[in-house]
């Protein structure tokens, strides 16, 4: 029996560098992308016979953006700059993985009302020759 390149194509795992990532509507690079997580907080109940574990509400995530630092651009730190004391400027963080062509999303996740916690800035090094990259 004779495989065809679309059921390849179909059964194939999809490559995790071809990704787009937009911020508040707004597309935007990154190396790379982590802490999409969905977990949920485990409840133990007791009672006289033992105990039973039953999950609980959804857990927070939080999620690692990173990219190389770039002039003019700072995004990240005037988004973080712009947090007072109970007003924030939320926004909706969506991730796509794409199909060969990059063009066409085949998996995504959207995450809601997004807010930063903490910007880190690249790590110097004056013997090395990497790129600067920052984190939110």
């Amino acid at each position: 029996m004779a495989v065809k390149a679309a059921d390849i194509a179909n059964t194939y795992p999809i490559p995790v560098y071809r990704f787009v990532v937009s911020v508040g509507g707004e597309s935007m690079s990154f190396s790379e992308v982590s802490g999409l997580d969905i977990a949920y907080d485990t409840i133990t109940y007791k009672h006289g016979l033992g105990k039973i574990h039953m999950p609980g509400q959804q857990s927070d995530i939080n999620i690692t953006l990173k990219r190389g630092l770039v002039k003019k651009k700072s995004q990240f730190y005037d988004w973080i700059h712009s947090i007072s004391l109970n007003q924030i400027d939320k926004r909706d963080i969506t991730v796509s993985l794409t199909d060969a062509t990059g063009q066409k999303p085949v998996v995504t996740w959207n995450v809601s009302n997004a807010f930063p916690k903490k910007l880190t800035a690249p790590s110097f090094n004056g013997g090395s020759n990497e790129v600067s990259v920052e984190q939110l």
